[in-house]
């Protein structure tokens, strides 16, 4: 990992749920790819008006992909 990456795990890392824009910064993907991922994974919780992804639930979801 790079010295960038790390210090943005750091700083979300004792989050569980995160908003989109967020997430796509710790996991160094686009804003659209991370919440097509995020939803595919069905890791979105929607309350009110603020759309909440859980990090555990995408974080399995990406090791499927692991080779």
């Amino acid at each position: 990992m790079t010295k960038a990456r790390d210090k943005v795990k750091k700083t979300f890392e004792n989050k569980r749920f995160v908003r989109f824009s967020e997430g796509a910064e710790i996991y160094s993907l686009g804003i659209t790819k991370f919440r097509e991922l995020a939803r595919e994974a069905k890791a979105t919780y929607k309350v009110d008006k603020v759309v909440l992804v859980d990090c555990a639930v995408f974080e399995n979801f990406l090791e499927s992909f692991k080779e």
